[in-house]
């Protein structure tokens, strides 16, 4: 990670990199992490578990359900949190400046923390980025996300809408902030992926979302057609991103990381039937599943009669449900062999009791949340151990 020397060979740099050894937090380390021997030794282990390479090589491992699948964690820190710009056309500057402040501070972190986080420049975004391109105007309130207003209202409409060239649309302003986060922290660094709602979310978006439904049953092929025409356009932006800036990503919510793939919400899902998922939603799923190399899906919806569709879509790599305990309790099982879960609840109690009550054979991302450094340092230490990691 960058800090504020590199390259120093002096007393002082060697002081700065060793310092997370120089109290209580080196004893909790050797100690729960069980590295017995020589303390060098176990230094170098501790180093190579904290490395960005190790971190993404865990969820490479957990993603694909091989032998060393497991649990993961991140770890939030409060300290760390700042104010974030309103993702508006005209605070573009503000926005790289909020994104860049947020990627240094988590590669110190990454530093001195041991967790599965991997440290990302943030291109964010609200809901209404695809539509925006289309021609929709924006509502940016002054306290708030952004969002669009609907363009059509008729099925007789679609056929009139144009795809518009990725470069000269709204979308290229995406770009620029990622070239300048990219040119300042070089070519490895992660990016996070835009707000990508699916190609019929998007659809809903730009046709007024009441006719739209509507028009599942009334004017089946034009809201094909126009789901089509979205996924033209996400289909350009994402082969221009990816040979931009690498097939790896960090998901826009919530934070997890693929090697290679693609992630979506599919947040109008819970009032339609489970066969019109499976006519209009599933075939675009498993096609961005399949041209990416995968698929993370993110629902906030209450759509449990959709599970069984979740569980077909082919290539699934990551499940993000966002809804109550009660629904989630039942979540853990029904998916335990399907994806990882990365969902609003992991349980109560103490974060690192929580891997030991998960259904066997599943993979779950575990958050938690501390306010200080040592606290920060003891979950890091408890969830390593409950994680079954040595």
């Amino acid at each position: 990670m960058q800090s504020g020397c590199c390259g120093d060979s002096s007393a002082g740099a060697e002081a700065a990199v060793d310092s997370p050894f120089d109290n209580a937090g080196r004893v909790r380390y050797l100690s729960a992490l069980r590295w017995p021997g020589d303390p060098g030794k176990a230094r170098r282990r501790l180093l190579d578990a904290r490395s960005i390479r190790a971190r993404k090589q865990r969820w490479h491992d957990t993603l694909s359900g091989g032998p060393t699948a497991g649990h993961l964690f991140l770890i939030s820190y409060a300290p760390d949190a700042i104010e974030r710009p309103l993702p508006w056309p005209n605070l573009k500057a503000e926005r790289i400046e909020y994104s860049w402040e947020v990627y240094i501070r988590h590669r110190a972190r990454s530093e001195w923390l041991l967790d599965d986080s991997i440290p990302h420049l943030n291109v964010y975004t609200g809901t209404e980025i695809f539509a925006e391109a289309f021609g929709c105007e924006v509502h940016r309130p002054p306290n708030d996300m952004p969002c669009a207003k609907s363009l059509l209202r008729s099925a007789s409409e679609v056929a009139r809408l144009r795809v518009p060239p990725v470069s000269d649309s709204s979308l290229g302003l995406l770009f620029e902030i990622a070239d300048e986060l990219r040119r300042r922290a070089g070519e490895d660094a992660t990016l996070k992926i835009v707000d990508l709602q699916s190609p019929m979310d998007t659809a809903s978006l730009i046709w007024n979302k009441t006719d739209f439904l509507a028009a599942l049953y009334e004017s089946p092929e034009a809201v094909r057609e126009l789901a089509a025409k979205v996924a033209e356009l996400m289909t350009s932006f994402l082969d221009l991103w990816f040979a931009r800036y690498g097939r790896d990503l960090v998901a826009h919510y919530p934070d997890y990381y693929m090697p290679v793939g693609v992630t979506l919400s599919e947040d109008d899902v819970g009032v339609v039937s489970p066969g019109a998922f499976r006519e209009f939603y599933m075939p675009e799923l498993a096609m961005f599943s399949h041209r990416y190399g995968g698929i993370g899906l993110h629902c906030c919806a209450d759509a449990v009669h959709q599970w069984d569709n979740f569980a077909r879509v082919p290539g699934l790599r990551v499940l993000n449900l966002v809804q109550p305990e009660t629904v989630l309790r039942a979540a853990y099982p029904r998916f335990a062999q399907s994806a990882v879960q990365f969902h609003s609840w992991s349980g109560d109690g103490p974060p690192w009791e929580r891997p030991a009550v998960f259904p066997q054979g599943s993979r779950v991302v575990i958050e938690a949340g501390a306010a200080t450094r040592d606290e920060a340092l003891e979950l890091s230490d408890r969830l390593w151990q409950a994680c079954g990691r040595n």
